[in-house]
Order: structure tokens, then sequence, then C-alpha cells
């Protein structure tokens, strides 16, 4: 869109009529043809094929089978994982599962990085990232008896903050060299900021990261499913995500985590679950960890949630990441026109990039008074 010329109703039309992915809206199920539904970054819609497919699992599957089921359920958050990481992550096979929650798998793989460095004495982190990855990390610096470096971008502060230059919660590669040493043991980042929805340099990161021999752990949950993330040609080795925003695969679904092969054998997680263990049923009485990615999965998986989780991935991949975050620049650049025609006159301000390359698939909107104005007061 260009903002030399107001926004019509007829431009959001042509939009959609010029849509490639215009066909995927009939296959979610939409209660309210009237709401215009902006939370996709919190919640993804419901697709109808969810409806059937878990419908056919408590009827055929869990219902008729019974505990025969988990001869073919057993491995099943491999396979869920392979699917995702083909369709939305830009990685190969035997690198993801689909299973716990992204809160249990970063802690899973920031203790892990940690540990396998025992002479180094820091982690960084950044006062933007999501609360819980911030509370976790503080929790084992507190734990592991390690300091904490906050890169204060936002002005929030921290332990152990740090303030830096930032724009829309960024953290560039000038700004960071300056806190990287060989005394770091793990740096953690979103991939995709949660409020700004601004792309961080991951390829930059981790290139800089490797010059100290940093391992990094980027937290994808608001990047999935809304940009390419091309985790081969960015270097990513660690990540972790979540499945029920831009993923739509229903609340609570199970998360997703990530270790690139060159690791896994390197790499040793703090839950030792009967799951990573290499002879499963032989009940041993030592832990003796699978030397592939089964060694990061702790015990059973929720069957019924990687049913939801391999629809929706499906459908993701089907409709192609490069189409689905095209689609997301063009949607954000529409919210952005409107912004600018509506709300800047009103006192908004756009806390998002403007470049359409540099976000993601939502926009933040500020206002001194949002607070009053969301309650209508």
């Amino acid at each position: 869109m260009s903002k030399a010329a107001s926004v019509t109703e007829q431009d959001a039309i042509d939009l959609d009529n010029k849509d490639p992915l215009k066909a995927y809206k009939s296959e979610f199920y939409i209660s309210d043809e009237e709401l215009c539904y902006l939370d996709g970054n919190s919640l993804g819609r419901l697709p109808k094929r969810t409806i059937e497919v878990t419908n056919d699992f408590l009827t055929k599957e869990w219902g008729h089978e019974l505990v025969d089921g988990w001869s073919h359920w057993i491995d099943q958050a491999q396979p869920a994982g392979d699917l995702l990481a083909r369709a939305a992550l830009g990685a190969g096979p035997g690198q993801t599962l689909v299973c716990d929650t992204t809160s249990v798998n970063l802690y899973q793989l920031c203790n892990a990085a940690i540990r396998s460095l025992p002479d180094r004495n820091t982690v960084i982190v950044d006062s933007s990232n999501f609360p819980t990855d911030r509370y976790i990390v503080a929790g084992l610096a507190e734990q592991l008896g390690k300091n904490i470096i906050t890169l204060d971008t936002d002005g929030s502060g921290g332990p152990g903050a740090v303030a830096i230059e930032s724009e829309n919660e960024v953290i560039s590669v000038e700004a960071l060299r300056p806190h990287m040493s060989k005394d770091v043991a793990l740096l953690t980042l979103q991939a995709l900021n949660y409020r700004s929805g601004a792309k961080q340099d991951i390829k930059g990161i981790n290139a800089l990261a490797k010059e100290f021999g940093v391992p990094v752990v980027w937290d994808c949950s608001h990047a999935i499913g809304s940009i390419e993330l091309d985790f081969e040609k960015n270097g990513v080795e660690l990540a972790v995500g979540c499945t029920y925003k831009y993923g739509n695969s229903g609340p609570g679904s199970p998360a997703w985590l990530f270790v690139a092969k060159t690791l896994q054998d390197k790499l040793r997680v703090p839950i030792q679950g009967w799951f990573a263990q290499e002879k499963q049923f032989e009940m041993g009485p030592f832990f003796e960890p699978a030397d592939n990615i089964r060694r990061y999965q702790i015990a059973s998986p929720s069957i019924i949630g990687i049913r939801a989780v391999e629809v929706a991935f499906e459908m993701i991949e089907r409709a192609g990441i490069s189409q689905i975050q095209a689609k997301a620049e063009t949607g954000t650049a529409l919210m952005i026109d409107l912004y600018e025609q509506w709300l800047k006159p009103l006192g908004f301000e756009l806390s998002s990039p403007e470049e359409p390359s540099k976000r993601g698939g939502h926009i933040v909107l500020s206002h001194q008074d949002a607070k009053a104005n969301s309650r209508g007061s």
C-alpha cells in the first residue's frame, strides 16, 4: 500500500482478491464472520480438520486400540517434529521434537548449554524478552552460580541490567559485541519480539556468538508460522517455540525443541526422563541417553496434542512459509497505512519497524493513555 493516498475499503477488497492464500480461510472454523480477529499472534484459529482428526483419535485410536495404541504412538514426537521443521524452520529431519512446553524446553536447553561450558560464568538475556524466558534464565543463573547480564533494550531493567542502543527492541550485532567474551556461557533471545514484532538478526548474531564459542538458544514462539526462519542458512543450533500462535494447534498444544545434529551428543539436559533412555524398555538401573534427538525427550508425549500440530503444520507446508511471510508483510503494511490515516493524528505511535522485511506478522501501536483507551474510559 502507498501512504500517498487514503486507504479505502476497495483497496482491502483488492488485496483479498489478489491473495494467493485466500482459499485457506475456508479451512478454518469461523463462528462469527463479522469478527475481525487480530490476536493470531496469541492464539491462532481452529482448523476444521483438527476437529475431525482429534475426534478420530478419540474414537478410532484411543477408544478402539486402548494401550495397544502405544505401539505406534510412542515415537510420534519426532516425525511430528520433522514435519514442523520442514514446514516452518528450514531444517532437516532428526533435529526437532514436538513435546512438553516452551518453558520446559527452554529450561532444558539453556541448562544444558550453560553446563557444557563449566568454566564460563556469564549468561545474557534481554529486557524485552518474554517474561518466562527472563525468569527462567535468572533462576538458572542463581541455581548454577552464574552472573547475568540483561541487555536493557526498553528501559525496564532487570538483573545485571546494561543499557544498550536499540530501536523497536532490536539487538544489533554492533550493540551486542561489547558484551560478548570467552566468559559467556549462554545467550538467549527471541527470534521475533513478542511486543514489537521486530525480527532479530539471527544470522549475524549467530556468527558473532560463534566467534566467542557462545551457544545461542532462540525462542521462536512468535516467529514460527509467520516468517521464514531458515535455520540451516542462519546457523541456528538450539531453539524452542510454541505451536498455538501462528501454529494454529490449539491452547496448550505441545511445544517443540530443536537441537542441531552437531550438538546432539555434546549436551546433557537436566531432566533425565525415560523417553531419552537408549534402551527404553529394558527399564535399566542407570541412565544411558540415546545418541540422537530422542535424548532430549522427557516422557510420554501428548498424542492428541500432536495430532493438532500435524494438521496445522501440514497446512503451513502446503501454503508455503514464504507465501505466508509475504502475506504477513502485506497485511501489516495495510495496518500501518490505516494507523497513519486514522490513529497517528490521535497521538498513537508505531512501535514496530516500518520496513516490512524487518517485522513479523503483528505490529504494536502505543499511546500514553492506552490503558484507559482499552477500557473505554
